[in-house]
């Protein structure tokens, strides 16, 4: 049987999924020492190029880029014509499910110049913000990308035969919103049960939306002495006992990455029609599965030669927990003062393998307007610490004032309704056109990731 065109694999240690695995999910040498072990999908060098095709759902315009799609083409039934067009029906299958429950499937979603919001911020119109609105995207934010794509995978395994369909387990996510309700829409469309541990302050409007949609909701309380996010500890606890990760955390399910790769492909698409390359990129950062797909998705693009360089990736998190920062000050204070690929890989490696050493739970509890990003771990660390150094970007902490000005500013000059959480990342621009780090001629984009859910969000972004 010929090879999938991609490999599911761990840099922390170098094991390799079998192919004939259907859950691939978390590599099984995590936890037994101390170093980051976090399994990734990885194309073949003798790969498809980057699609181009006219699909406006993406799952489909880059499905040659998919682990499922190569697993579906190598052990479906027929010929390869018969496979690509019965992995095509299942996809679209699917997602016709989604927007049964939703009002909407997945579409590639706007990506433009802002004119007011660049000349709100005193760009030349040579550069300017470019804005990526994922809010009108399935259950409002960019979360359902990684769940989609978790969902195709595990409905290709049952179709060729290594899942078996009438011995589900059950699916299981950790979050306090925007995962937690696009894992309640896609599970319910795929006709998966699905348990969500919320902490006690999670929106209400929330909660009862993940009941309507049939999800178990566990409430997870902090124990004093405990660090750590008390939901990612019962989650684990969850998984242990036999269910599946459904979740945007790469340590607990490498794949779902990979579904989000695909906001950094229309990226890439989007840019050869517009501005041609960015000098910018801002990503929010909370777990850190949105900026290791954008890092991965950009690098690849350059690898299939569809992008000629790379922007400085820039990562966006609150004064009240920024583990991504100090992982990434550690990590540079191994470096000299202008390090190459090498030493930058080597340096990487080095702190993989004391992952205590770099990224440790923040100790205090962390608050902020932006709530969606206070991830108590960056869980994804090492891709995005490689990304910035490997580009000249940096981690930015921004203050709850630039958060809550950043959310008003959105809001005001593009009429999207975006979240404070959502918005974050031009809250990194902001404070960077400020400083200087950003020219009036640099092309910047920014990445708005989830809608406005309740009234206090409302207020908070307007405030």
């Amino acid at each position: 049987m010929t090879a999938p065109a991609s490999t599911i694999c761990c840099h922390g240690c170098g094991y390799i999924a079998d192919p004939a695995d259907p859950c691939p999910f978390r590599c099984p040498r995590a936890g037994t020492d101390d170093a980051d072990h976090v399994l990734t999908r990885v194309l073949s060098p003798d790969g498809a190029g980057f699609p181009s095709g006219p699909d406006l759902n993406p799952f489909l315009r880059y499905r040659a880029l998919m682990h499922s799609y190569h697993v579906a083409t190598v052990r479906g039934p027929g010929g390869e014509t018969y496979r690509d067009a019965a992995y095509r029906d299942l996809v679209a299958s699917l997602d016709a499910a989604v927007a049964a429950v939703d009002g909407r499937g997945f579409r590639a979603t706007p990506f433009f110049r802002s004119r007011t919001l660049s000349d709100a911020l005193g760009f030349d119109r040579r550069g300017g913000v470019w804005v990526k609105d994922e809010t009108p995207n399935v259950s409002g934010s960019h979360k359902g990308r990684h769940l989609m794509g978790v969902l195709i995978h595990l409905a290709v395994m049952e179709q060729v035969g290594l899942l078996d369909p009438a011995r589900r387990r059950d699916l299981a996510i950790a979050s306090c919103g925007n995962a937690a309700l696009a894992a309640a829409v896609v599970a319910r469309a795929g006709g998966w049960e699905l348990t969500v541990f919320v902490p006690p302050e999670a929106d209400p409007p929330v909660v009862r939306r993940l009941h309507d949609l049939g999800a178990k909701v566990v409430t997870c309380a902090r124990e004093p002495g405990t660090p750590g996010d008390p939901t990612y500890h019962r989650l684990r606890q969850e998984l242990d006992a036999g269910a599946l990760p459904f979740t945007t955390q790469g340590p607990a399910n490498g794949l779902a990455i990979e579904g989000g790769l695909t906001l950094g492909y229309e990226l890439v698409t989007d840019l050869a029609r517009g501005p041609g390359d960015l000098d910018h990129l801002i990503v929010q950062v909370g777990g850190g599965a949105l900026a290791s797909a954008c890092v991965q998705a950009l690098r690849e693009a350059v690898d299939l030669g569809a992008l000629a360089r790379l922007p400085r990736i820039h990562t966006v998190q609150t004064t009240g927990a920024h583990p991504l920062e100090r992982a990434y000050a550690r990590v540079r204070a191994l470096l000299p003062d202008e390090p190459g690929p090498e030493a930058i890989g080597k340096a990487m490696a080095d702190a993989a393998a004391r992952r205590s050493a770099f990224m440790r739970p923040w100790k205090t509890e962390p608050r902020s307007v932006a709530s969606g990003i206070l991830d108590d771990e960056t869980y994804d660390w090492r891709a995005v610490v490689e990304g910035m150094l490997l580009t000249g970007g940096r981690p930015l902490v921004v203050g709850e004032d630039t958060l809550i000005e950043a959310g008003r500013l959105a809001v005001a000059e593009t009429g999207i309704p975006v979240d404070p959480t959502g918005s974050s990342g031009l809250a990194g621009l902001v404070k960077m056109r400020r400083s200087g780090q950003i020219g009036d001629r640099d092309r910047v984009a920014v990445l708005f990731t989830g809608r406005q859910r309740s009234r206090s969000a409302a207020r908070a972004s307007v405030a």
